[in-house]
């Protein structure tokens, strides 16, 4: 049957309405808690007009027919309420990126259409910077965080807007459809950030707990997900900003099953005391993180503090890569869990994973997920297993409609093969006979040095090795007798000295010569998205500034 996200959560919170839906430090919100404030919020939405307006059957695949809201908030039940209002109401939430500076959100806020948007209160003067150039933009709902700077003129208090509503005109009589969107737009690392639209149905199963855990099949019925649910009741720390797809992801993986999703008390940043003492108090068994940039501090601290992690059975990391040595790391460190590397992203969802135990910790290797493959080079055919060079790692079946208000990109990046439409968003993979599938790393951030492709994650991944390296991220350098060179920007670890040589004899036991960077330099910190993510024009434009154009 389809699916629809806000139909979900209201038939596994009616049968499980005592349960911890979301834990966020002191604040503990059950089921019917957070049924009952989403409804409320979907009630202020409707209220002031928002909603769908022309149904899916009569819209193309980059088009909308429902109004926008933007969530602009750090972690808190304020961003999962915020989505399950929105789809309770029939209005389509899309993330908002905290760190942009006014003109970035301006640029996004604009791009969505935004009508209305939920905020920190903490934000409120890069929003008022914007705000006169944006004027769709009708209704603001600020969250107090006790930053100190006051409501903007015309926004409502959230609480007070939410205790103000009737919960009875946000409940499921709004007729609910598996065709209401979910938008996700991407990091815009690499370019301008665009909004990736979703049926609702398809994110569900696609990413969002439409099939059981580790599980090919899909949910026959709500009837079910919600006898599933019943056996839920575990607890998830979802540390990622949930500005981030994966996030999102795990967040409403855990709601399906019945689960709570759980906090650390302070959202704004990675604190490693912080988040193992939650582990500790909450029993957490699964906790997501984003690859090094979150693992190198956590299992830091495991090693010198004194934690105990021991409720934990799995630890996820998706979008950045983790490399091996720091898996094995953590893994001692805990010994009933597993570690499983997941992939995916914006127009895809999730496509696959890799496990880890202690002493069996590798990288870049995954399983595919259903409807997971490699298609050639130019998109003229899906290959097989055992395939010869390098193709697009693609998926099939359940993928996005396109990006908001772009046709022609929505058409390069959703092609149809021998009549089926799939989703290449741009990984370079190679299928090995064994069915395994080696992810090489996003096109987009490949270095042609000398007619040989170079992908940046594996140059990466080979520096991290190095003990002394705390952080690393590379990128492509002009250079008139490559081409392209390749340089690696390198944090050092605090109180570590290291030298190129150092990292050229690290590279060595991982790579081709011809892959070796011919430059480093040397930062007290590089530049990642909240999520952890590599911020490649920012490589760019430092390796410019320090080394020049070539």
């Amino acid at each position: 049957m389809p699916f629809n996200l806000a139909q979900v959560h209201e038939a596994v919170a009616a049968a499980n309405p005592d349960r911890e839906c979301i834990v966020w430090g002191d604040r503990r919100l059950t089921y019917a808690d957070v049924t009952d404030r989403s409804r409320r919020l979907a009630a202020v939405l409707a209220g002031h007009g928002l909603g769908a307006h022309v149904e899916r059957d009569a819209l193309a695949g980059h088009e909308s027919g429902q109004d926008h809201v933007g969530l602009y908030l750090h972690n808190g039940n304020e961003y999962l309420e915020g989505m399950l209002g929105a789809f309770k109401a029939r209005v389509a939430p899309f993330n908002v990126n905290y760190r942009y500076v006014a003109e970035e959100l301006r640029y996004l806020l604009a791009d969505a259409g935004a009508r209305a948007i939920v905020y920190n209160e903490a934000f409120a003067p890069t929003l008022a910077g914007v705000r006169a150039a944006l004027p769709e933009l009708r209704l603001l709902l600020q969250v107090a965080d006790g930053s100190g700077h006051g409501r903007l003129d015309g926004a409502l208090d959230y609480e007070e807007a939410l205790a103000a509503a009737s919960p009875g005109d946000g409940g499921p009589d709004r007729a609910w459809s598996p065709d209401d969107l979910y938008v996700l737009y991407t990091g815009g690392t690499t370019g301008m950030p665009k909004g990736v639209l979703w049926r609702q149905h398809d994110i569900f199963i696609a990413a969002m707990g439409g099939r059981p855990f580790g599980q090919a099949n899909v949910f026959e019925s709500i009837d079910a997900v919600v006898e599933a649910s019943k056996t839920g009741g575990g607890r998830v720390l979802v540390l990622p900003p949930l500005m981030h797809g994966a996030a999102q992801w795990s967040a409403f993986n855990a709601f399906t099953g019945g689960n709570t999703v759980v906090m650390q008390r302070d959202t704004t940043r990675l604190d490693p005391v912080d988040v193992w003492e939650t582990v500790e108090r909450e029993q957490v068994l699964m906790m997501q993180i984003v690859g090094d940039a979150f693992g190198r501090p956590l299992v830091e601290e495991l090693e010198r503090g004194n934690h105990d992690p021991s409720s934990l059975i799995a630890v996820v990391s998706g979008g950045a890569p983790l490399n091996s040595t720091l898996k094995e790391r953590l893994l001692a460190q805990l010994p009933n869990a597993f570690l499983l590397d997941a992939v995916g992203s914006s127009e895809t969802g999730a496509q696959m994973g890799h496990t880890s135990t202690k002493g069996s910790a590798r990288t870049g290797e995954f399983t595919p997920g259903p409807g997971t493959v490699v298609v050639a080079d130019d998109l003229s055919a899906v290959l097989a297993p055992g395939h010869d060079g390098v193709g697009w790692l693609a998926q099939e079946g359940h993928v996005p409609l396109g990006y908001l208000g772009d046709a022609a990109k929505t058409a390069r990046t959703f092609p149809v093969i021998d009549g089926t439409r799939y989703s290449v968003p741009g990984d370079r993979a190679v299928w090995r006979a064994d069915g395994v599938i080696e992810l090489l790393g996003r096109d987009s951030v490949t270095i042609n040095s000398g007619g040989e492709k170079i992908f940046a994650e594996e140059v990466e991944q080979a520096i991290a090795h190095h003990p002394a390296v705390y952080d690393v991220v590379v990128c492509p350098r002009p250079s008139e007798r490559w081409g392209q060179e390749v340089v690696a920007l390198v944090q050092p670890a605090p109180g570590a000295s290291v030298t190129d040589d150092d990292l050229l004899t690290e590279c060595a036991k991982h790579l081709a010569r011809f892959k070796f960077p011919k430059r480093f330099v040397y930062l007290d910190a590089l530049v990642r998205s909240p999520a952890g993510k590599a911020d490649y024009r920012w490589a760019r434009e430092t390796v410019e500034e320090r080394l020049g154009t070539g």
